[in-house]
Parts: structure tokens; C-alpha cells; sequence
């Protein structure tokens, strides 16, 4: 795509086949030398700078969630987004839909933009805004656009479309017949195994173990999915270390499919769609994450306890959960807090300092503001300390009434958590 709007490829093929011979008209751009922006560097982002870097282009990325080891093992730039979007010639996107990227390449991002840019979507529709592509393109600040994803499929916007400027294909990116085949291939082995052995293998919704060890360690699986899910969304910076230590009686089992359900979990708020039980090492792998197993043989107050320490670019996380009965996942800690949360719906996960009438004024703004508390757990570490708040809503709590409870007195800070 990125050749084909270089080159106009696609242009000129059209002109000669209405009998036209217009050389001239089909002035193209080289990319030797040039500057490619990518946002986001997964798999096929990292793909894709590999081959620039070939071209001998001058390749730089943003991405908050690499590591910087994996970014200096591509020979990649990392840079922050506003550094990206003025220095590229082409900018190519490569992240998921997420409430965080949904339009994320607007009118501001275009305007910080060098003239004559050329922009490149192949990911998901909506990252890059239409209506706003449109008037970047319409006023020349983009010199092209080539896109495989669209807001709406198959998409309406007809206007966007008819730009000579704007290339575009039906969201071909998986459509080779060798991918076809290939992945139809892997489907019938799978089947295949399921029916005689009752062995799943390389379901992306479900982890590769055979029925026997599944029926022991399926609660443990959703607990680790749900501490992973739970840190994710509330560390900051990228992530460079994943250390999971298992105790007790789990360790009669077999925690490798439990590490990965972490993972699965950690890597979902972040990547959203685009991770799963098959790949969420290799996910891990490619963003430089260094994942480390442990077994610990030391009493616990638990029967059995995971706990996950995350290591990222600006701070260290530690959570633990253990199973409650036969099957409730529960975490137990946070930090230096002991605590019995359930990780599940709409979440808030306060820090404020212990003194009167901090409780109180949570329970008001949200009560005022008609947001229902389902669970509430409070911990500190000692008298006019610091304490935490983790509460259980019945719907999720709109921005304004987060930036309410903020802005309270002795509120340190406040996240809201989906798990």
C-alpha cells in the first residue's frame, strides 16, 4: 500500500486503461531516505519496520507498551506520538480499537503533521478519523491516504473515497490463498484432536491443555486472567517484566496454561482483540516483556496463592488472588494492602489519605451523580496513613464524575477498571 501511494500506482493504472498516456501526471515520491512513523509495534508492526529499515528508510515508532529492549532489538527509534507525527513522511498505523486509539489520527493529530505526508491504515477502522482525513487531504496538508479498514464495513463514505488521492481495497490484509489454506488446514487437525483425544489445542478462546487437566485448574485459569486484566489497568508505563509466583496446592498442577491465561489477561486492556491463549507469548516475546515462572514451596495464608509482580518503565506492581471455595477468584492484595476484592464488572480502584470523611464523600458524588456502589473493600497501612478504596459499580462511571471523585479532598488518585 504504502508503494501504490507512493508511486500512484493505482492511478495511473486507471488512466492508461481509459486509453490515457499521461506520464507526466503521476508524479511519485521515493521512500529511500524517508522518514515511516509506525504506531504501534506488535507483530505486524514490527514487520513492517523491519522491511523499511531494508528500503533504508529512517524508521520511528511510538508505542507506550514496548519496552525499550525491544525496540533497540528492531534498530528502532522510539519517540513520543506528537515527535512522530511532525518528523514522518509516512505514517503508517498499527494499533487495535481501543477507547484510548478510537480516532486517534484526528484534525489535531493532522495539524502537528509535516505537509504532504502520506498516511497508511491497514489496521482497524476508526483509529484514523474520516471525516477528518477527509478535510487533511481536501486542504493538501496530506499528499495521500491509503487505507484497508474503514469506521463502516463496507463502508459508505463515498466522499472520502473519490479523492484522487485516496487509495483503497476492501479489507484484503488476511485475503491470500495461502493463508486461506493454511489456516483451514490447522482447523481440521485441531477438530481432529478434540474428537478423538479431547485434547484443545490452539483455541483462542481457550488454553491448549486436555480435558483431565482442565477440569483441575479451570478456576485458577480465570483467576490469573482476571490478575492480569486487574494490573494491567492499573500500572503505568510499559510493560518490561512479568514475575508470577505460584504456592500451595497449585502447585500439583500443571501452571504453565495458568502463566499464559496471566498474560492473556495483562495483554487484553492493552491490545484488546488482538491477543489470545495462542498468542499472548509470542505477544509477550515481541514487545520485549521478560516472563518469569516461580514455585514456592513457603506457607501461605492461602491454600493455594498467585502472585504477579509487574515491572514497568515508571513503577513496580504487586497483586496476589487465591480461590475462594471451589471456584471464586478472589485478590487478596494489592501492594501492601491486604484486601478480598471479586474482580469482575465495573471497577474503581482509589489511593487517598486515611482521614474522616473520605468515604462519606465518594458514597455522595457517586450517589448524586446516580451511580449505584455494588462492593466495597477498604485498606490502610497504619492510623492517618495512606489507604485503598476498591469498589464495585453497577454501570461504568462517566469522566466527569471521575474527575469529581479526584478532586475530593485527600484523594490521591482514581482508575476505573473493566474486567
Amino acid at each position: 500500500m504504502m508503494f501504490a501511494l507512493a508511486r500512484k500506482i493505482p492511478q495511473a493504472t486507471a488512466s492508461m486503461k481509459a486509453g490515457k498516456w499521461e506520464k507526466n501526471k503521476f508524479m511519485g515520491s521515493e521512500v529511500y531516505n524517508k522518514t515511516l512513523g509506525i504506531i504501534g509495534i506488535g507483530r505486524v508492526g514490527s514487520i513492517v519496520a523491519d522491511r523499511a529499515l531494508g528500503l533504508k528508510m529512517n524508521v520511528i515508532a511510538y508505542d507506550p507498551f514496548i519496552s525499550q529492549e525491544a525496540a533497540d532489538k528492531l534498530g528502532i527509534a522510539l519517540v513520543p506520538l506528537d515527535e512522530l507525527l511532525q518528523r514522518s513522511h509516512f505514517i503508517s498505523v498499527h494499533t487495535p480499537m481501543t477507547k484510548e486509539t478510537r480516532g486517534m489520527i484526528n484534525a489535531s493529530a493532522f495539524a502537528k503533521m509535516r505537509d504532504g505526508v502520506f498516511i497508511i491504515n491497514c489496521a482497524r477502522g476508526g483509529v484514523v478519523s474520516e471525516k477528518d482525513l477527509y478535510d487533511a487531504v481536501k486542504s493538501r496538508k496530506v499528499a495521500g491516504a491509503a487505507l484497508d479498514v474503514f469506521e463502516e464495513e463496507p463502508t459508505k463514505n463515498m466522499d472520502l473515497l473519490s479523492l484522487d488521492c485516496v487509495i483503497c481495497t476492501p479489507h484484503l490484509g488476511a485475503s491470500t490463498e495461502e493463508a486461506q489454506k493454511n489456516v483451514a488446514i490447522a482447523i481440521a487437525e485441531q477438530i481432529v484432536d478434540y474428537l478423538t483425544k479431547g485434547e484443545i489445542r490452539n483455541a483462542v478462546n481457550f488454553p491448549s491443555v486436555t480435558a483431565e487437566v482442565l477440569s483441575q485448574i479451570r478456576p485458577y485459569l480465570a483467576l490469573a486472567e482476571k490478575l492480569g486484566k486487574f494490573e494491567a489497568q492499573i500500572v503505568a508505563g510499559g510493560i518490561e517484566e512479568v514475575h508470577v509466583e505460584y504456592s500451595g496446592e497449585i502447585l500439583n498442577y500443571n501452571v504453565a496454561p495458568i502463566t499464559i491465561s496471566l498474560l492473556k489477561g495483562l495483554l487484553e486492556p492493552i491490545l484488546n482483540e488482538n491477543v489470545n491463549y495462542i498468542n499472548a507469548p509470542l505477544v509477550a516475546k515481541e514487545r520485549g516483556i521478560k516472563v518469569i515462572e516461580s514455585r514456592s514451596s513457603e506457607v501461605k495464608d492461602f491454600t493455594s496463592l498467585i502472585s504477579v509482580t509487574l515491572n514497568t518503565r515508571e513503577e513496580a506492581s504487586f497483586i496476589a488472588g487465591t480461590i475462594f471455595g471451589r471456584q471464586d477468584p478472589r485478590i487478596v492484595r494489592i501492594g501492601d494492602f491486604s484486601m478480598e476484592v471479586i474482580p469482575e464488572g465495573h471497577m474503581l480502584v482509589l489511593y487517598n489519605y486515611d482521614r474522616p470523611g473520605v468515604i462519606g464523600n465518594i458514597g455522595t458524588t457517586l450517589g448524586n451523580n446516580n451511580i449505584n456502589i455494588a462492593r466495597f473493600q477498604l485498606s490502610r497501612e497504619q492510623v492517618d496513613g495512606q489507604a485503598l478504596v476498591v469498589l464495585s459499580t453497577d454501570s461504568a462511571v462517566p469522566e466527569e464524575v471521575l474527575q469529581k471523585l479526584l478532586h475530593l479532598p485527600n484523594v490521591i488518585s482514581v482508575k476505573q477498571l473493566e474486567i
